[in-house]
């Protein structure tokens, strides 16, 4: 990951341009997808791969995660760095579409993306989330160390 330079011993929140999220963004595998089921929120994490800003993963047919593409999602994937003492939190929000059988070239080139899901089972659903927002932030703090020897964690 690209490290970004901070001032030492302050306290830091800064709001991140689009292209340093989505350096972020690119920067991981494993985030966080919710979006409404009835009275309820659900939010499951899944290992994702990234073309520009649109987010794909994979998840097993008939599961919930299959149908996050009925509504509105949001995407979450954050990070810390215990040695420089900074986390990182990205936010997508956007649609989820189903590009497991589109036979167009922008759905055929996000299943060439290389999602490698760590839950077991066969995960032959390809979900992609097309963002309308993408937010994120940066903080770090001098006191981040003194909070139990490893330093806080997001």
């Amino acid at each position: 990951m690209k490290t970004h330079p901070v001032a030492e011993h302050t306290d830091m929140l800064e709001a991140l341009d689009e292209h340093s999220c989505l350096e972020y963004l690119h920067s991981a595998n494993l985030g966080r997808v919710a979006f409404v089921t009835g009275d309820d929120i659900d939010v499951f994490p899944v290992n994702y791969a990234c073309d520009g800003a649109i987010v794909v993963y994979r998840t097993a047919a008939g599961t919930r995660l299959e149908r996050a593409p009925r509504d509105h999602v949001a995407f979450e994937v954050d990070g810390w760095d215990p040695r420089e003492l900074m986390g990182w939190s990205v936010v997508l929000k956007g649609v989820a579409l189903d590009v497991t059988g589109g036979n167009d070239p922008f759905s055929k080139a996000l299943r060439e993306r290389n999602v490698v899901p760590l839950a077991p089972g066969k995960r032959e659903r390809w979900i992609a989330i097309y963002p309308a927002v993408i937010t994120g932030r940066r903080f770090r703090s001098k006191d981040a160390g003194s909070q139990g020897g490893e330093g806080f964690r997001p």
